[in-house]
């Protein structure tokens, strides 16, 4: 029978959990807690006084600079964050709260096993091993992304770099489009706290790889920072949208394997998809068959995740990859996952996987997965914002319609966004469309000043107004108020 532990931590709380060891990592053993709301894991090596410093700055300060304040619960769904630190038979060990139910598999061969992100990164493991209902949707995997992108963001803001951020430090459920970011007591503080470990083979810079042999505290030596996130953000973001990585193809740099990966990975990095040096493009009669269609850049190109994304990728992987500098910040990915899902329209085949996929703004839009083609009429919202009274300028914005789509406070006023910051008041819909009687029509649930423009005429709540070529929608009268000029595609 395994006994309970009684400890007191660092901040003087009472810490209790069963003297059974549930899971190891790279370098702790973990327990649960009596009630299993919370886990213990004891670092198996000593800790230097400047790694207990860190620990207790993790645990304290910088804990509390981000969830003891407005909006700090937010946080508490996106990041497993330690909280407290103890002491053990001569061993550190950090206290955190147990990962929540929907990051575990509920079915398939892994049922009860957390949802590490490698699962849903990888074209091979995907199309072997998981069942379609822990697949979720294209769409989900933009949510998974976003909420990514979020945290990053936040601990950027917070002067904080993860230095290991990759699938294994991520736990992800596309059923339900939620993430959360693991393994948060190796944060690096620039400048004061140095990294433990260089970051996880897929997702370590090319900087850092290329400058590793040098001696720590050799001034050309490059460490994880937080500009080495923003390169494993990227990669991260392409391979769950895409199923592949970024920079692995079928280019050898070297007849020596390991030396090839640190060339690949490091100064001769080149992106598979880089439009004019195609040498690095992944040769297709070399995939294994569970690697395709998704290894197959030719036929699913990362075009399909839509403009916003791909410019972003293309400053990741071809601008920002030997150029640090250069790399997308993490508010800049959220952003651009943000307004792609907005592009987004459900396929008409019940059968696709993808379930979704981004409007190609051409006049024959068809499913890039599955090869369906969009069948009926089709509204595009184009939006328009408004630099002065009765000027109005393209926000290179637009909104794709489906039935039964909802409207939002962030998509009728430019200066509402969607973010952590949003108050439950703003995150009620306030029109839906409707496809009805053979018309496209939206209907005005919440918004006070809604106008045709084209009869000039007010839409009250509970009206609604039809969707026709051309026609002019203000959505709203007050500052920020966007304008809708309606396309329709016909197919």
């Amino acid at each position: 029978m395994s006994k309970t532990i009684t400890l007191t931590a660092t901040d003087g709380t009472k810490v209790e959990f069963i003297d059974d060891v549930i899971g190891s990592g790279a370098m702790k053993d973990v327990y649960f807690s009596p009630d299993k709301s919370y886990v213990v894991g004891f670092f198996r090596e000593p800790q230097d006084a400047n790694s207990k410093d860190r620990l207790t700055n993790i645990t304290g300060t910088y804990r509390e600079r981000i969830f003891n304040q407005v909006g700090g619960e937010y946080w508490k769904n996106l990041f497993c964050w330690p909280t407290k630190m103890v002491e053990w038979n001569g061993k550190i060990g950090i206290v955190c709260p147990t990962y929540h139910k929907h990051f575990f598999f509920g079915s398939g061969n892994f049922k009860g096993k957390e949802k590490e992100g490698k699962w849903f990164a990888s074209a091979k493991l995907r199309n072997r091993f998981l069942p379609a209902e822990e697949k979720g949707t294209w769409l989900t995997h933009y949510h998974m992304c976003i909420q990514i992108a979020r945290a990053v963001k936040r601990l950027h803001a917070a002067g904080l770099a993860h230095s290991d951020l990759s699938y294994k430090n991520v736990l992800v459920d596309p059923v339900t489009g939620k993430a959360s970011i693991i393994d948060i007591d190796g944060l690096v503080v620039p400048g004061k706290y140095p990294p433990d470990v260089v970051g996880t083979p897929d997702f370590i810079a090319p900087e850092v790889l290329e400058t590793r042999s040098l001696k720590i505290g050799d001034p050309n030596k490059k460490l994880p920072s937080i500009q080495t996130d923003r390169h494993a953000l990227a990669v991260l973001i392409y391979m769950y949208l895409l199923y592949r990585h970024p920079l692995r193809g079928g280019k050898v740099n070297d007849l020596d394997a390991a030396k090839d990966e640190e060339l690949s990975m490091g100064s001769k990095a080149l992106f598979i998809e880089h439009p004019s040096d195609k040498s690095n493009r992944p040769k297709v009669d070399q995939l294994s068959k569970s690697e395709l269609p998704q290894g197959d850049v030719t036929k699913l190109p990362y075009s399909i995740c839509g403009p916003y994304m791909k410019e972003l990728f293309n400053r990741a992987f071809i601008d920002g990859l030997h150029n640090p500098t250069l790399r997308p910040t993490a508010d800049e990915w959220e952003q651009a996952l943000i307004k792609t899902t907005d592009l987004m329209q459900p396929c008409q085949n019940p059968n696709c996987e993808a379930k979704w996929f981004v409007f190609d703004n051409s006049t024959k839009p068809r499913c890039p997965f599955c090869g369906q083609e969009y069948h009926g009429q089709l509204p595009v919202l184009n939006l328009y914002y408004s630099p002065k009274k009765g000027v109005f300028k393209p926000e290179n914005y637009r909104l794709m319609v489906y039935n039964k789509q909802t409207l939002y406070k962030w998509h009728v006023n430019r200066f509402v966004t969607p973010n952590e910051k949003t108050s439950d008041e703003d995150k009620k819909p306030v029109g839906d469309f409707h496809f009805f009687n053979g018309k496209w029509i939206l209907i005005n649930r919440r918004l006070d000043s809604l106008y045709d423009k084209d009869l000039d005429k007010k839409i009250e709540i509970g009206q609604y107004v039809e969707l026709t070529e051309g026609k002019k929608i203000l959505l709203s009268t007050e500052d920020g108020g966007r304008l809708i000029i309606v396309q329709l595609v016909n197919n």
